[in-house]
Order: structure tokens, then sequence, then C-alpha cells
């Protein structure tokens, strides 16, 4: 069946959504992460069953695990797990990569294994640096390599809008729930906030600074 997504999807492509899994608390943003890769099977046009997805975390270990789950175009799952590390201290040290992402560009909405971009960007972080942040062609922040981002300027939680060109974080929806603006943020903002918090769903909010 032809795929509905309007640039041509490689061969081999699965959804991937990332997320943390505890003996105590389970999966707390599992369901969240169901709902965004049903989004995403749909764009994609690949069958998906969430109800198949909940078993595969049944007792999976005695301590905190990354989990990834992933989707092909079979309507197929995997589950793959990893202990968890704990975050390193202290605020996480970023800058920005001198690559733009492209306004409008359909993948930037979906976690996918079509994401090399961001892998070898994440392998080739700088001395001392601990995330890259992008920008996209019309100089707007984006997000980073695995992480959305927030700002905090004028007394205002600010997070990129999606029209900048990025992954609709399950971190970042909650950021909006909480009252967190949707807003293009430039440099000039990054330079002038008092705060820049970091996020995604497997470590939640990670305090950060420029490098």
């Amino acid at each position: 069946m032809e795929s509905p997504f309007p640039e041509p999807v490689p061969a081999g492509t699965r959804l991937i959504e990332t997320f943390f899994w505890s003996p105590e608390s389970g999966a707390p943003r599992l369901t969240a992460h169901l709902v965004r890769m049903a989004s995403s099977a749909v764009a994609f046009g690949f069958p998906f069953d969430a109800a198949k997805a909940r078993p595969m975390l049944a007792g999976l270990g005695d301590g905190p695990l990354r989990c990834r789950l992933t989707l092909g175009a079979a309507g197929d799952l995997e589950l793959t797990t990893a202990p968890l590390p704990p975050v390193a201290p202290g605020p996480w040290r970023v800058a920005i990569h001198p690559t733009r992402l492209r306004t409008g560009d359909p993948w930037l909405a979906h976690k996918t294994t079509h994401r090399a971009l961001y892998d070898s960007a994440r392998a080739a972080l700088p001395a001392g640096g601990d995330e890259w942040l992008f920008l996209n062609d019309r100089d707007e922040l984006c997000e980073g390599t695995i992480t959305n981002l927030l700002v905090h300027v004028d007394g205002q939680r600010i997070t990129p809008p999606l029209s900048s060109g990025l992954l609709p974080g399950v971190r970042r929806a909650e950021w909006i729930a909480a009252g967190a603006v949707e807003a293009p943020v430039t440099q000039a903002m990054l330079a002038a906030a008092t705060m820049l918090t970091l996020g995604n769903s497997l470590r939640g909010d990670i305090p950060a600074g420029l490098l």
C-alpha cells in the first residue's frame, strides 16, 4: 500500500517512542506515547494496535529502564530496554548546531529511524557539551538532538511552536498544559532568558546553559 506521507519513506523506516519505566511506577507517560505513535502511524499509513504494546511492558526488570518501542510498516512492534544511568550532575551545556532545519519538513513532526542528522550531531558534541540546539531557516530555535526546549523570558515560560520544525514531545505537551506559551524563540531570547530548561519523557526536565 502506498504511504500517505508526503515524501518517500525509505524501506525499513520505523516509528520510535522512547520512555521511562520502573518497577514502582511502570511507564507513567505510556498513554501519551501510544497516542503520538498512533498519530504518526496514520501519517505514514502503518497499521498500529496500541493494545498490543501494553503487555510488552509487564515485568521488565528490577530497576529503572530506558524503553524504546518501535513500529514497522507491517504493524510489527519491537521493544528494547536498557538500564537507565543517573543523569550527569549540574546543568547541561548546550551549543547551536551549524546545520539549519528546514521549516515545513514533515519528518520533523515524527520520531522515526530516519534521523541521521540528530544521531551524527549527538555523536560529535563539542568538548564540554551535552546537547546541541538547532535553528531553522527563519533563525528560530527548534529543538535539541534528544530534547525539546523551554526558555524563561520576561516572566513567561516559552517553548517553540510546531511550525518552527520540531517533534511534539511528550514532556513539551506537559509544559504547555502547565501554562507554557508556544511562540517562536530567537537567539536573542535565548541569550536574555533567565533560565533554560531542556526536557524529554525519559529524563524529565534538565537545567541547561549555553556553552
